[in-house]
């Protein structure tokens, strides 16, 4: 089964609240015939709009090609919040990589944030960038850890956004008595996700890609030109980005046995009006600390978007069995609140939560496996690999260098083994661990 077809219909958004306040409904059109163009890229989320702009205003060639929808993938469905650094924290980085890495690596996190800002200036995309992301602990170590890495960040970093939070502080933002404390990131942010794609596809347009929707990929023939096969016509191009994240299934498989999909789930409520007071007090993003994550914020008509809950096969469970549960943990005070919406997606995951950049073919890059940090690092890995195709590598080749392992078992074995594992991780976090 393919899991671009496994949940969703032909050519159609997922029921979201994202989809119905949509930016656009404008559809491109089927790539039919022969045609040639200097880079293909596959994959219409934030990485492929992002490559496909800025290699247009280096001048390209570039032909987009999506499955589905501009925006149909995780780059459409997700939280919408734009973390800073990466998905690893600090400490993480610089024992796994050294402290010289770390800070590079730091440093293109803040580029990713600020790319997300400029974007939607230069191109007038009409997205508001709310700022504020909180970190919800429910243990006293876990608060610790957090009020530690804020002045870590401060002091060896140079970054002063993150405000630690004792519970009472933390409550005057988010009152839940599931949570001992935290901190809050004013330098983060959150957006509506499908909106800004919809924006980056618009500006593409408008720079001279040439996009094409409803265009599976099911086959890449090598060569000196790379021919990029769909259903009713093909490509041939002197480059070749893949950006398909967790759907581009075996079309790399260097890149499958390294990059793991998995699928996670948001509802919205109706629009809370007065009682938006007993959610939260300030127009910031949520994550907790759980291993698989709860996350939330507010959309702008006061919904609750809540995420959580995860599954590693093809279909979807009942989404909103699945999301209810840990929101109504958080707030029991919603159980007589009616949900508007309930959607799933599919992400992709690194064994060392990295994204992996790679090679899969001579003439061809690949940038995937966000593990959850997608929104900003996503979009600028479409422009570092932008850069590597005009011949300016170091930044690709940098993202390349770190070294993520292949799951057991590969591309065949990886989603039992895995789904072992969550299952694991999901039980500690029922009983407190």
């Amino acid at each position: 089964m393919d899991l671009l077809f496994a949940n969703d219909k032909q050519g159609e958004h997922a029921p979201s609240y994202y989809a119905a306040t949509a930016l656009t409904d404008r559809c491109w059109p089927e790539l039919k015939g022969r045609h040639d163009t200097d880079v293909c890229v596959v994959g219409a989320g934030f990485t492929g709009l992002s490559a496909a702009l800025h290699l247009a205003q280096r001048g390209f060639g570039v032909t987009l090609l999506e499955a589905h929808r501009v925006g149909f993938g995780a780059s459409g469905r997700n939280g919408g919040q734009v973390g800073s650094g990466q998905r690893l924290e600090q400490d993480d980085l610089e024992a796994a990589h050294g402290r010289e890495m770390a800070h590079k690596l730091w440093d293109l996190g803040e580029e990713a944030k600020q790319l997300i800002r400029d974007l939607i200036a230069d191109h007038d995309i009409p997205v508001s960038f709310h700022p504020g992301i909180v970190h919800a602990c429910r243990t006293a170590a876990e608060v610790t850890h957090s009020h530690h890495m804020a002045e870590k960040l401060a002091v060896e970093y140079g970054y002063d956004q993150v405000q630690p939070l004792d519970r009472d502080a933390l409550r005057a933002i988010l009152p839940s008595d599931a949570y001992l404390g935290g901190d809050i990131d004013r330098g983060a942010g959150h957006l509506h996700p499908l909106n800004f794609a919809q924006g980056l596809a618009l500006a593409c347009d408008k720079a001279g890609v040439q996009i094409y929707e409803g265009s599976h990929v099911h086959h890449i023939r090598p060569g000196a030109k790379v021919r990029v096969q769909t259903r009713h016509g093909h490509i041939d191009a002197d480059h070749l980005i893949f950006a398909g994240n967790g759907y581009l299934g075996q079309l790399a498989p260097r890149v499958s046995s390294r990059v793991m999909p998995i699928n996670n789930f948001i509802v919205a409520t109706e629009p809370l009006g007065d009682r938006v007071a007993q959610v939260l007090r300030e127009n910031v993003a949520v994550a907790d600390t759980k291993f698989v994550v709860n996350y939330w914020r507010l959309s702008d008509d006061n919904r609750l978007l809540f995420g959580g809950g995860e599954s590693y096969g093809y279909r979807f469970p009942d989404i909103l069995k699945t999301v209810r549960k840990p929101m109504l943990e958080v707030y029991p005070g919603l159980a007589d609140t009616r949900i508007d919406y309930a959607w799933g997606g599919t992400l992709a995951i690194t064994r060392s939560r990295m994204p992996y950049f790679a090679r899969p073919l001579k003439n061809a890059l690949s940038a995937s496996g966000f593990s959850g940090h997608g929104v900003a690092m996503g979009t600028l890995a479409g422009k570092i690999m932008a850069e590597a195709v005009a011949g300016q590598a170091e930044r690709f080749d940098l993202m390349a260098g770190l070294k993520v392992p292949a799951f057991p078992g590969g591309g065949m074995l990886r989603s039992p083994l895995l789904a072992l594992a969550m299952t694991w991780f999901a039980m500690r976090d029922r009983i407190g661990l």
